[in-house]
């Protein structure tokens, strides 16, 4: 189906609490933000050399930077990456590696791929099924999907890759969260084939958003092509300084994919003893879909505790995690407060 909407119109993504205030006014603050998949245990700052600030960032150091990523992301080589202020500036562009055409968007997904591909020139239809993507120009595929965990296999994705290329067509692979997701489903050690573009974000997982540092992995010539639109200090001196020590910090990661993967276990036992159930997600964000999703955004809200809902899916909600136990036993009172509610209402929560 066509997405509805104005065609360049900015979405809401959570994580705003001036929309949060507008919305629950009353409730207590400091809000305890659960409307991102964004890591609440950063990776630890450190001091970083004033030059970072006042000096234009040195190309080598962005070479050191690529480097870096490629062996972190397992892409062929420095040289098929691609650093950016961010993932989202990267969107309109790596669409506009193809002349406009047809844009399909596997979803129900993150919403600014449709709108990056508008940006584009590209007519942008929203599909639910993989099989579809074959007719694209352009195809995009989060994995794992972004809000419900979706995870497509590398082999479908292959081939997938394979019948765009030979007519033309891109595959565009958003891997926002493969940091916490299946690493053999991966396609950043096959970008060398040509026709695929995937998207790695560090903020999310690294927990540094305010830092804006992303990556394109690609064929070397669409690389190149991207690199040229971006121009020369792309990426600032404190991004850089953060960029090369996390991803070379293969300790710092394994344990963090340990911690978080207690903590979503943690957090569904949580959701489930209240009454909400968990349908799917990654383990920096979990999913929920059912039919009183509506009155547990309400409930949490008020309590002062904010997760993600959906204006185009009113029964479904995505939860991130707490950042520590205070926010941990907020979120159980608010819950118990909603199961309460609910009990007195008669309201059974229905997948």
């Amino acid at each position: 189906m066509g997405l509805p909407g104005e065609p360049l119109a900015k979405v809401d993504h959570g994580g705003s609490l001036g929309r949060a205030r507008a919305l629950f006014p009353n409730a207590p603050e400091p809000f305890v933000d659960l409307s991102t998949g964004i890591n609440p245990h950063s990776y630890p700052l450190f001091e970083i050399h004033a030059t970072a600030f006042t000096r234009l960032p040195e190309a080598a150091q962005a070479q050191e930077l690529a480097a870096v990523a490629a062996r972190a992301y397992r892409a062929p080589s420095a040289g098929n990456v691609v650093a950016a202020p961010g993932t989202q500036v990267l969107l309109p562009r790596v669409a506009s590696l193809v002349a406009p055409g047809r844009a399909l968007v596997l979803g129900p997904t993150y919403a600014e791929h449709a709108r990056a591909a508008r940006i584009a020139g590209h007519e942008v239809v929203e599909t639910r099924h993989f099989s579809a993507l074959a007719d694209a120009d352009v195809a995009v595929v989060v994995n794992p999907n972004n809000p419900d965990g979706r995870v497509i296999s590398r082999a479908e994705l292959l081939d997938l890759a394979g019948r765009l290329r030979a007519r033309g067509g891109l595959l565009v692979v958003d891997e926002a969260f493969m940091d916490v997701g299946p690493q053999a489903e991966s396609l950043a050690g096959d970008v060398a084939q040509g026709g695929i573009v995937v998207l790695r974000s560090f903020g999310k997982f690294f927990g540094l958003a305010g830092i804006r540092l992303g990556f394109a992995l690609a064929h070397k010539t669409l690389a190149e092509r991207l690199d040229a639109q971006l121009g020369p200090w792309a990426v600032s001196g404190p991004a850089l300084d953060y960029g090369i020590r996390a991803l070379a910090d293969t300790g710092w990661q394994d344990g963090m994919r340990e911690r978080l993967a207690g903590d979503a276990a943690r957090l569904d036992a949580l959701l489930a003893r209240h009454g909400a159930p968990v349908t799917g997600g990654t383990s920096l964000y979990r999913f929920l879909e059912f039919e009183g999703a509506g009155s547990l955004f309400r409930t949490l809200g008020e309590h002062g505790v904010l997760l993600r809902h959906f204006a185009d899916r009113p029964h479904a909600l995505r939860a991130g995690l707490p950042a520590c136990q205070e926010e941990w036993q907020r979120l159980e009172a608010a819950l118990a407060s909603w199961a309460r509610t609910r009990d007195h209402s008669g309201e059974e929560p229905r997948p």
